[in-house]
């Protein structure tokens, strides 16, 4: 349960995070470095994301699923 609050609290503030960079874009008459400051807040918090889901697949905490996990699982049940 914690995992997906987690997940989904980083989401949250990767849309939180582009859409401020869309606003600064917009409406920053002084060309201020915040648009930048921005958007690699947001690069940062993908990133960390994605390690974060490798590392709790890794621990066993999620379980991924899709065509790929079907594809892997189906052929080690074939190879042996």
């Amino acid at each position: 349960m914690w995992t997906k609050l987690l997940v989904l609290l980083t989401f949250f503030g990767i849309v939180l995070s582009l859409g401020s960079a869309l606003y600064y874009l917009l409406n920053d008459p002084n060309r201020s470095p915040r648009t930048v400051k921005a958007l690699t807040t947001r690069i940062a918090l993908s990133l960390v994301l994605f390690f974060f889901l490798l590392f709790a697949a890794y621990q066993g905490w999620i379980q991924p699923h899709g065509i790929q996990a079907r594809w892997i699982s189906s052929e080690k049940k074939g190879a042996s």
